[in-house]
């Protein structure tokens, strides 16, 4: 897979799996503008990236709360780089756990804004450049939960169910101009946020977090959990041009764990 001709716009990406993606595209060959809220962590992201083919990385700073921001910071972008992105990696940290029942309706719009939103207007302000160079590639990191809803997660198997269905009908209107779009859903994947959720649940339940990592590998058939790296290479398969028939699919990458086809 040789991306030396491809940029990425790559969200999320100075931790977890959107840092992984960012390293995974740029080790084959991909220019990588990250995409996050904390500049010191962006400059040293960027700097740590792979250069095998001596390709330029830089970044830009925004808050994925605050939409409008987002899409005025990336049309500035774009208005000094006419070429444009042919990857956009959509990627946000998840809404907080618990209960649906339990969920202020304050927290469904603020995940409504900081993922769907969010992913429409890159997507907006970037398909004209992937139209423009006959290629594209829209890659959205969601969840298992668009399969089978998670428990304790309400907010986020809302959201991200909204999201899958926003990205199947893109990939309907897209698909035959060369772009494609797809879901890569991450199972128990070892991230802040699995590590974050795991202790969030030994607070409330007073289990003891080794207990609960140990139920949870019971539900996993290859009784391990996944690292950032492993759903990084299914994203850049899909961002590769051997992808190019695979359009609108949800792929989990989650060691058989979702109990659906």
């Amino acid at each position: 897979m040789n991306f030396s001709s491809f940029r990425a716009l790559v969200g999320g990406s100075t931790q977890g799996i959107g840092r992984a993606v960012a390293q995974a595209l740029a080790a084959q060959g991909c220019s990588v503008t990250l995409l996050a809220r904390d500049e010191a962590r962006l400059r040293d992201t960027a700097a740590a990236l792979p250069t095998p083919a001596g390709q330029a990385h830089d970044y830009l700073v925004a808050d994925f709360n605050k939409p409008e921001q987002l899409a005025l910071t990336v049309a500035g972008y774009l208005a000094q780089h006419p070429g444009g992105f042919q990857i956009l990696v959509n990627n946000t940290g998840g809404p907080a756990g618990g209960p649906i029942l339990e969920a202020p309706t304050t927290a469904f719009l603020a995940a409504f804004n900081q993922h769907l939103v969010c992913n429409h207007l890159l997507a907006q302000a970037l398909v004209p450049g992937m139209r423009a160079a006959g290629y594209g590639r829209i890659i959205n990191i969601i969840s298992t939960s668009v399969k089978v809803p998670l428990p304790g997660l309400g907010v986020s198997n809302t959201i991200r169910g909204a999201v899958a269905s926003w990205a199947k009908t893109l990939a309907n209107e897209l698909g035959a101009e060369g772009i494609t779009v797809n879901n890569v859903l991450p199972g128990a994947t070892l991230t802040q946020r699995h590590t974050s959720l795991i202790e969030k649940k030994a607070s409330s339940t007073g289990q003891a977090a080794e207990a609960i990592e140990a139920g949870m590998l019971q539900l996993i058939p290859a009784r391990r959990f996944g690292q950032a790296e492993e759903v990084a290479a299914a994203v850049a398969f899909l961002a590769s041009p051997a992808a190019g028939y695979i359009n609108g699919v949800s792929l989990p990458v989650d060691g058989g764990r979702t109990g659906s086809l």
